[in-house]
């Protein structure tokens, strides 16, 4: 039987190593890449061409939701997993929408992932039982008693996401236009979106919400602007 290939990406060489480690004892799975980045996740992607990609979240420059948004729309053939340390961040609910086929807590991943890889391998989706039960609780929430969703104000968008990344990182409006190919004005008015949606009003606050939602890490030096 071929092995379901994998690529992992995460921006710590020891938890790529133990992820490695785990897998390699499955028969059915070959890992057969590795990624520090979301961009160089992208760039393997195209290269090896994986069935199966296990996504951290909090990496520099381009962190894991956008870069599973990429991958999705250029390589739609390959699923990716997302890997989290929080099991309540802020996106939880919209990771189909970035294309993920799933989420696995880190501290949960060593029993779980495997199971995630065959599932999601099926054309299933997979996410660990605390963050089912979130999805679900936030999915009855946004139901009216008509049975009509309610639209959620502060849901932020891809673009939108990436933005606040970068923002966090201490970039400034014209840095995050020529990152992301965009105008200043644009990215202006992502920051307007993001502050009003998310009821913040400066950078520090948009920093600790990223830090709080998972999207960047702590231990990442940040210049607030």
């Amino acid at each position: 039987m071929k092995p379901i290939t994998v690529l992992l990406v995460d921006d710590h060489d020891m938890v790529r190593e133990g992820f490695r480690l785990l897998l390699e004892q499955e028969p059915d799975i070959q890992v057969i890449g590795e990624a520090a980045t979301g961009r160089q996740a992208i760039a393997l992607c195209r290269k090896l061409n994986p069935e199966i990609v296990v996504m951290d979240i909090a990496m520099p420059l381009l962190n894991g939701l956008d870069a599973t948004r990429q991958i999705h729309q250029a390589l739609p053939g390959i699923k990716v997993i997302i890997l989290s340390g929080h099991d309540d961040h802020a996106y939880v609910d919209q990771l189909p929408e970035f294309g993920a086929s799933g989420l696995v807590l880190k501290q949960s991943a060593s029993h779980m992932l495997v199971t995630a890889i065959r599932e999601v391998q099926k054309g299933m989706t997979y996410f660990s039982p605390l963050v089912a039960k979130r999805m679900e609780r936030r999915h009855q929430a946004a139901i009216g008693l008509d049975g009509r969703h309610r639209k959620q104000r502060n849901r932020l968008s891809p673009r939108e996401v990436e933005v606040l990344q970068l923002i966090a990182e201490g970039q400034l409006n014209k840095q995050i236009a020529e990152e992301l190919g965009i105008s200043f004005k644009t990215v202006d008015r992502h920051r307007q979106n993001l502050m009003m949606k998310l009821n913040i009003h400066d950078a520090a606050g948009l920093t600790r919400y990223a830090i709080s939602s998972g999207i960047i890490e702590n231990k990442v030096q940040l210049t607030i602007v």
